[in-house]
């Protein structure tokens, strides 16, 4: 794993709090200077407050690592970490959480579709409200595939049926987070993470936030049918009541016979499906 360097002066002016925001990156080479540039216009709106960039290039196979490595040469208030190949969001998630020094953690995404406009609203609920996690979820489903979002909702019916933790319809990964509920999340030992699942599962005092879907700035989406039925399942195995030991192997045979058996029977060859 490759990191910045100069870790130390990214701080200019010192300040007392700082706010870390935990960046997952695959193939968002295109959105990242469109990223970066909404920060900016973000950190005269919270003056009291220092800002990081942590950038967590996933193994991309575009320009995303040289974009990266370009940008923390202009923004000092920026540094990155680059995986040696794609481990997945969940990993990019937890290596940001480790890598963040703030008093506050937010984890979104580089192409917009998390507002950065939200984060002094978001900070403001953890500061004056005595929230510890703040998260966002989307009002509707506008411009989202309808085959997406049938599966979607199906989803949170079935995991909010067999846990008794209870996901949001509708919830987004850009969430911020109290130093407190951050160490919390890293103090779990969890090999296979869910983050939707461990942010319930910490139990802190969540405040939520709505926001109209956004389409992303630049580039095309990272997930196909394939890799969200994947997801899901595992989001299912690992949030839900059920005792898991030696269940695994099992699981792991049947959902990819259970995924293609699905998307072939909707779609007819699930390979060419992207969503």
């Amino acid at each position: 794993m490759e990191a910045s360097s100069d870790t130390e002066n990214f701080m200019t002016p010192k300040k007392e709090k700082l706010l870390s925001l935990a960046v997952p990156c695959y193939n968002e080479a295109l959105a990242l200077p469109y990223f970066i540039e909404e920060i900016q216009k973000i950190r005269p709106l919270l003056p009291e407050i220092n800002i990081e960039v942590v950038l967590i290039n996933d193994g991309s196979k575009d320009d995303t690592l040289e974009t990266m490595q370009k940008i923390c040469s202009e923004c000092s208030f920026v540094r990155y970490i680059s995986f040696s190949r794609n481990f997945g969001k969940e990993s990019a998630i937890l290596a940001g959480l480790r890598e963040a020094k703030g008093d506050w953690v937010a984890v979104m995404d580089a192409d917009l579709q998390a507002p950065p406009h939200l984060l002094p609203e978001m900070l403001r609920s953890v500061q004056e409200e005595g929230y510890d996690c703040v998260g966002t979820r989307r009002s509707t489903r506008k411009g989202e595939p309808p085959i997406r979002s049938f599966f979607a909702r199906a989803f949170y019916k079935i995991i909010n049926r067999i846990s008794s933790i209870k996901l949001v319809d509708g919830a987004r990964d850009f969430k911020l987070l109290s130093r407190q509920a951050v160490e919390a999340l890293l103090s779990l030992p969890e090999v296979n993470r869910f983050s939707k699942g461990l942010y319930e599962w910490i139990g802190f005092k969540t405040k939520w936030i709505e926001f109209e879907n956004v389409e992303k700035v630049a580039g095309e989406t990272k997930w196909s049918f394939w890799g969200l039925f994947k997801y899901s399942i595992e989001g299912i195995y690992t949030a839900n009541d059920v005792p898991q030991f030696g269940i695994r192997m099992d699981l792991n045979d049947m959902y990819y016979s259970l995924a293609e058996w699905c998307a072939t029977f909707l779609f007819g060859n699930y390979r060419s499906i992207h969503c």
